[in-house]
């Protein structure tokens, strides 16, 4: 039997289960045949996970408990997929009426049936692999939306794709790119509202103007669009959105940079109000002496706005850091909530956002309610409920203001308190669960405003974030300072009601259940279970690699299960390998789905760098020409490859080339190697900078030569 013919008998036993058990499905004979009634009725149906966050409030609670805090030891391996691209894996599964539409890396899609892990069909939208250097992050993809028998995805390389659920067919592209000459980059998961897929891009870091678009469900024609930043002031601003926001800003770099401000995650949406929430990011530059001449709100970079779904107009805003200058992003998970608050009911959307605060706002009016921080924190004192504005501790945070250009610790630094990994809330604790940060980092004031370049981290060239030592002994130290936790958050009385400490920084998004539970995987690459009331662990599997994705639970057939995609990537595991290494984890995508007692066996890990080894030529650059390399390789390619060249092993680290690829460096950077998305640099680095980047690789090829050989003395002792 052909994939096809296996989906279908699928469908015709879930219509005939659904008969049996009285359960009622919208059209159940077709696949993915949800709308938006079924999405509000979400709880009607707990066994499926329709949207993103499962419900439109993104709550990230399942009503699901025949697994609970009594029975979850007995939890075994149910089934596991392996991904085809060994990178970062960031998706949230769709799971509908028994089958799992999730991504991997280069936005790769899969139906599997969620009963098996049998797949069903595979959709690879062929992304322009040689874009992967313009991604901020990694080739990751934080997964699809579902409607109407089609499956929606947004490719890396900045398209907005239709599939049909039952054959895997491509139905409709569009270009989301306002912009073809920038990095636009789509890695965010499309949402779906009023026959409308919604979605945003990213490329902040590389100089785009942000924007979220609404396209129409069954053509992928355009409906509205609506900008975070405005465009070239010497224009008139179109729309009240960006009449308010065109006051914030001054100058006319923002315009040539493309200010930044991009809508690369989150949303949410209240059906009642009828308002989409989306999450803005931060600005291009980071530096707002470069940005905006060092004044200015510069709406609406990370804020949270309000938009009428119907024609994408504003509603309102609040922004959480007012002319932000250290990459604190908004776009952190938005949850709505209906609590009571000094003994009113109020409707409210929730946020914890990279700056350390954590944010209770009226979801009607936009107006604070209350905020407070859940980690320790710097760069503020506190907010300031009259105004509503973070109380800024100048002394500490405003490095652009220094006329000595000295480098300041701040608190939290570019990855935030909370970055993407989803929150979860349970009503019957009424907490919110969040995997949070402890990272802090130099930053320093750089002259000059430096030119856009598609290749180059702005956060590199107009602030100095000075965090990663060469020796091994610095990094150490720093690795030390970069921890995380799981904090049970009260966010009435704005206050942590447990905590789990983790040894580092990027552990996974969580998952609350009813039945007493938090599911969360780790960075150091287990999957866990806590009491969702008092933090006790009561669960705990390897899963042979880090996990940052948010797990999903889901019934089939009267049996309940919990998946994780797992899979190390990312920014921190690229960027800053050196201190990924701290996790212990290599890339391994996969899909982990666990019942009680399964008795799957968990795939072996194939380390597909283990063999690789220093095999350098003879150095032969001067100090100034290896500096030189030093500075450009940290410009140019740490955002794939590491600062200073120490990998975390999602891509190669360019320390072990082997003596074939050192012989044929230049063919490499100006060939480029597309497949592995490594784009040519033809144009980029010239004769002599390519030279110099390569006599500083050979440096640091030497470099763990010695530290190998000092670690295998120490070992033989």
């Amino acid at each position: 039997m052909n994939q096809i013919g296996l989906q279908r008998c699928l469908f015709a036993s879930l219509l005939l289960s659904a008969a049996i058990s009285g359960h009622a499905m919208a059209t159940p004979t077709s696949p993915a045949a949800v709308d938006g009634a079924r999405i509000s009725a979400a709880d009607n149906e707990p066994g499926n996970w329709m949207t993103t966050g499962r419900t439109y409030d993104e709550q990230r609670y399942s009503p699901l408990k025949k697994i609970n805090d009594g029975n979850v030891d007995k939890l075994g391996l149910a089934w596991s997929y392996k991904l085809d691209i060994d990178r970062g894996v960031e998706a949230t599964p769709i799971i509908v009426d028994g089958v799992m539409y999730t991504t991997g890396p280069f936005s790769i899609v899969y139906a599997l049936d969620a009963r098996d892990g049998k797949l069903l069909w595979k959709y690879d939208p062929q992304s322009d692999r040689s874009r992967a250097g313009e991604a901020c992050c990694d080739a990751v993809n934080r997964g699809v939306a579902v409607w109407n028998g089609k499956v929606y995805v947004g490719v890396l390389d900045g398209r907005l794709e239709a599939i049909d659920a039952k054959t895997g067919q491509k139905v409709w592209s569009v270009d989301t790119r306002t912009d073809p000459s920038r990095s636009i980059t789509i890695t965010g998961a499309p949402r779906i509202v009023k026959g409308k897929v919604i979605i945003g891009n990213g490329g902040a870091e590389f100089g785009v103007r942000g924007y979220i678009t609404a396209y129409d469900a069954e053509t992928g024609k355009q409906d509205w669009r609506f900008f975070t930043v405005p465009g070239d002031p010497k224009e008139m601003p179109k729309g009240k959105g960006m009449e308010i926001a065109a006051k914030t800003w001054f100058g006319d770099n923002y315009a040539k940079q493309g200010g930044g401000g991009t809508v690369w995650d989150s949303m949410s949406y209240d059906p009642e109000l009828n308002l989409l929430y989306i999450g803005v990011g931060n600005g291009s530059s980071w530096n707002p002496r470069i940005r905006s001449e060092g004044r200015g709100d510069n709406l609406f970079l990370s804020s949270i706005v309000a938009i009428n779904p119907d024609n994408g107009e504003y509603v309102w805003h609040y922004q959480t850091t007012p002319g932000d200058a250290w990459d604190y992003t908004a776009t952190a998970h938005i949850m709505l909530v209906d609590m009571e608050i000094n003994g009113k009911q109020r409707k409210v959307l929730m946020q914890a956002p990279k700056n350390g605060f954590f944010y209770v706002i009226d979801r009607a009016t936009g107006e604070l309610l209350s905020a407070k921080n859940f980690i320790p924190i710097n760069w503020a004192t506190g907010v300031d409920m009259k105004t509503g504005r973070p109380i800024r501790n100048e002394k500490v945070s405003d490095y652009w203001k220094d006329p000595e250009k000295k480098a300041r610790l701040i608190q939290p630094a570019f990855w935030g308190a909370h970055d993407w990994q989803p929150m979860s809330y349970n009503p019957a604790t009424g907490l919110v669960y969040i995997p949070a940060h402890i990272m802090s980092a130099m930053y320093q004031d750089v002259e000059g405003a430096p030119p856009r370049s598609k290749f180059k981290s702005i956060y590199q060239l107009d602030v100095n974030t000075g965090m990663m030592p060469e020796d091994p002994e610095g990094l150490r130290k720093i690795a030390d300072t970069w921890t995380g936790k799981l904090i049970a958050w009260d966010p009435v009385k704005q206050e942590a009601r447990w905590e789990v400490p983790y040894s580092t920084i990027f552990n996974g998004g969580t998952l609350s259940t009813a039945g007493n539970l938090v599911f969360e995987g780790t960075a150091n690459g287990r999957v866990v279970a806590y009491t969702a009331d008092k933090g006790t662990k009561v669960w705990e599997s390897p899963a042979n690699t880090g996990v940052m994705a948010a797990p999903v639970t889901y019934e089939v057939d009267g049996e309940q299960y919990v998946t994780f995609m797992a899979g190390w990537g990312g920014a921190f595991s690229t960027f800053a390998g050196a201190l990924s290494l701290q996790a212990g984890v290599k890339p391994n995508a996969q899909v982990l789905t666990y019942k009680l007692g399964g008795i799957a066996k968990l795939p072996a890990l194939k380390d597909r760098f283990a063999d690789r080894k220093p095999e350098p030529p003879k150095l032969t650059g001067t100090t100034a020409q290896i500096d030189q390399g030093r500075e450009l390789f940290n410009g140019s390619c740490s955002q794939c490859h590491g600062i200073n060249a120490i990998s975390g092993g999602v891509v190669p680290d360019l320390r072990t080339l082997s003596k074939e690829n050192h012989e044929r460096f230049l063919g490499i950077i100006y060939g480029g190697r597309i497949p592995d998305g490594m784009p040519s640099f033809q144009g980029h680095l010239d004769l002599q900078q390519a030279e110099a980047v390569h006599q500083y690789l050979i440096k640091r090829a030497y470099d763990l030569q010695d530290q190998l050989a000092a670690a295998k003395k120490t070992a033989s002792k």
